[in-house]
């Protein structure tokens, strides 16, 4: 039997508080050893937030946090030798090249000299940034920063990696190496915990937890999601689009209804699905001819159809 691997990450019930905004609400998840897992949301939706506790920059009002099998508010010493954190904005000094941010950031890990250079050599050549090692690091692009950012933050070797949004505003092509790396870097056990905007990138996590308000509404595989939304997603084609979409947000048992090329993509409430009502109700309205069909749904399908059920729910719960 093969042997389960052990969790590194624990949340268990965690909440936090910023005055009278409740920015992360009773969360809890647990990501295995050498797993990716993806955090998606809005803005404001609470990732940068629970990230920060995981990396103990700050405590949670309730419940529990672990990493490395470690309760990260009282061992916070312990847990940061096992961890690396790549916030939104590194710490990177433009004025210095390449390898003397590295040289600067092995300094403050301690590294003995050999290690160092020895570290140097692989993750410049694991970048492909060996050709940039004296450029100035203000001179670098976007995705090389990103890349050398990356490589100061695995200096002292972490077993967990926590990354905020690495490759916002990165072009795609760096982005795809940048996660050509990460995979590699779990291949060989390393846990990952990375917030993202990008849904492409959300595809290329183990699982991927869906947050909206401070709350943890789905988690699962991508594609357990796509399919657990299958049945409730649909392409409708109509003439007058523009007016449809306007009469179908009026009815009930509709979560949402987005324009998607030539279509409209319209997603059911599970609960009170009956697209042939629908239909009908589109058609005599004047809609017609109007045309419904099954569509397998993408993230961004599930990510619009995810929050809208979550905001009706809240919605039911207030009335």
């Amino acid at each position: 039997m093969a042997e389960t691997a052990r969790n590194m990450i624990e949340i268990q019930g965690a909440s936090r508080r910023f005055g009278a905004l409740q920015a992360v609400k009773s969360f809890d998840i647990s990501v295995a050893e050498g797993e990716v897992f993806g955090l998606l949301g809005p803005d404001g939706a609470g990732k940068t937030t629970t990230l920060r506790m995981l990396a103990g920059l700050i405590d949670p009002d309730a419940g529990s946090v672990k990493v490395a099998g470690l309760e990260v508010r009282k061992h916070i010493d312990a847990v940061k030798d096992q961890i690396g954190y790549m916030a939104q904005r590194f710490g990177l000094y433009g004025d210095l090249t390449v390898e003397e941010n590295l040289y600067f950031y092995s300094d403050l890990f301690g590294l003995p000299i050999p290690e160092r250079d020895r570290l140097m050599v692989e993750f410049l050549d694991m970048t492909r940034m060996t050709p940039f090692r004296r450029r100035p690091a203000a001179k670098l692009s976007g995705g090389m920063k990103q890349k050398l950012a990356l490589m100061c933050t695995l200096l002292h070797k972490p077993r967990v990696l926590f990354l905020d949004e690495p490759t916002n505003g990165v072009d795609p092509l760096s982005r795809r190496d940048f996660w050509v790396i990460l995979k590699d870097l779990a291949a060989n056990g390393m846990t990952i915990f990375v917030t993202t905007c990008y849904l492409d990138e959300a595809e290329r996590c183990d699982r991927i937890g869906l947050m909206n308000k401070g709350r943890l509404i789905r988690v699962d595989t991508p594609a357990v999601l796509r399919a657990s939304w299958k049945p409730y997603c649909f392409a409708v084609d109509t003439d007058d689009r523009r007016g449809a979409r306007h009469k179908l947000q009026t009815m009930p048992g509709v979560l949402a209804s987005e324009p998607a090329g030539a279509d409209l993509h319209v997603y059911l409430d599970p609960e009170r699905a009956d697209a042939a009502r629908i239909q009908s109700e589109l058609a005599t309205a004047g809609f017609a001819p109007v045309e419904f069909r099954t569509i397998d749904p993408s993230l961004e399908d599930v990510f619009i159809a995810a929050i809208a059920q979550e905001e009706l729910r809240g919605q039911r719960s207030a009335a």
